[in-house]
């Protein structure tokens, strides 16, 4: 019996925080889903040839370069993880489609809406494989939940919160970083795109909306003096679906205690659903159907009949963790590239979540309610 799998050159282009999650996982994928492709790590591209040099030998990589046209270009990269600041992100995709070469693009897609669209249409017009890195919807949980809603479980949903809250910013006294500087680095841009992909993939596309956005410390100390804040510290929006169901969103980095708020609660007109990913292995259900003795929610913790859970663990209960989101991630990817088919979230997935982020923009700009067609 002839072994159908094969290696598959992978370039990452960049190396921080993400960079290293999807080098772990590509490093992993394949032993914990037994995936037909087997990942090589072929090539890692930084800023400069020594941040490079440094990851190669970190992460295991055969080969390291500062620039990322060189890995973009070269030969035995036979696929593209794209884990570096958003405006780079639309130039390396158009050369990796322009090439033949699948990709897969941390979030947010682009920069800005005209980005997310020329990145979109490079896309199509390649045929080629495409995934946006939304990794907290990939949770057995919010999987399970996404299941629950499409098979009608819970009926026809009425109303949507959600929200994605941390305070990683929440003391006024914590030093100015990066992240202080430019529009999309601020929670619009780095913490609002996930729960906005969760809303989008639960209950579907947002119709229109209405938002306040606000920078709550204006000013954070600095190395040689007080540094100002260019960007939003958090926001919130009511939105209407296509659907018709309601739905409210609240994004916050100053949200005192809160370390990973990625929460949503869901009606329907049979039941409701919550989760917390701050308790990322449990999702509560609440039935109508049930005897009203019994009704009430319920503690559902993951385990093995959970989508993508048996390949990390046989044990219900034990759990999966955020690196486990990236490897379901780099698994999705190469199913994709297999197959020829791209797998959601893809590209166009992605530039649904930057206009519904732009949209919210102009509503508080112009103090109104905004449709996300519009934009």
């Amino acid at each position: 019996m002839t072994d159908a799998r094969r290696e598959i050159g992978v370039g990452i282009v960049g190396g921080g925080y993400m960079g290293k999650a999807h080098a772990v996982a590509m490093s992993s994928v394949a032993a914990v889903f037994d995936t037909s492709l087997r990942p090589r790590l072929e090539m890692v591209a930084a800023g400069s040839s020594a941040s490079a040099e440094r990851y190669r030998d970190a992460f295991g990589f055969a080969r390291y370069t500062g620039d990322w046209r060189v890995l973009v270009t070269d030969p035995k990269v036979e696929a593209i993880v794209i884990a570096s600041p958003q405006e780079t992100h639309r130039a390396i995709a158009e050369a990796a489609f322009a090439l033949g070469k699948p990709v897969m693009c941390e979030k947010p897609l682009g920069k800005d809406v005209a980005d997310s669209r020329a990145m979109v249409a490079a896309a199509q017009a390649s045929g080629l494989p495409n995934m946006v890195g939304f990794n907290y919807i990939r949770t057995p949980a919010s999987q399970f939940a996404r299941k629950l809603i499409a098979d009608g479980v819970i009926g026809d949903i009425t109303w949507f919160r959600g929200e994605h809250t941390e305070d990683f910013f929440a003391d006024p006294d914590e030093l100015a970083t990066w992240r202080c500087q430019g529009k999309s680095n601020g929670t619009m841009g780095d913490l609002a795109p996930h729960m906005i992909n969760a809303a989008l993939a639960l209950i579907g596309p947002i119709q229109s909306l209405s938002a306040k956005i606000e920078t709550v410390h204006r000013t954070r100390p600095g190395q040689d003096g007080p540094v100002t804040v260019d960007n939003d510290d958090q926001a919130q929006l009511m939105c209407r679906f296509d659907s018709g169901a309601m739905g409210q969103m609240h994004f916050s980095r100053v949200a005192m205690g809160r370390k990973m708020g990625y929460a949503y609660d869901i009606h329907g007109t049979k039941g409701a659903i919550r989760f917390d990913q701050e308790d990322q292995n449990a999702i509560w259900l609440y039935k109508l159907s049930d005897t009203p003795a019994e009704r009430g929610f319920r503690k559902i913790l993951t385990g093995p009949e959970h989508p993508d859970y048996a390949a990390f663990c046989q044990g219900p209960g034990h759990g999966t963790g955020y690196q486990d989101q990236i490897i379901i991630e780099a698994k999705d990817f190469l199913v994709a590239i297999e197959t020829g088919k791209s797998i959601w979230p893809t590209f166009q997935d992605g530039l649904a979540v930057n206009q519904v982020v732009a949209a919210a923009f102009a509503s508080d700009q112009a103090r109104a309610w905004v449709d996300v067609a519009s934009v």
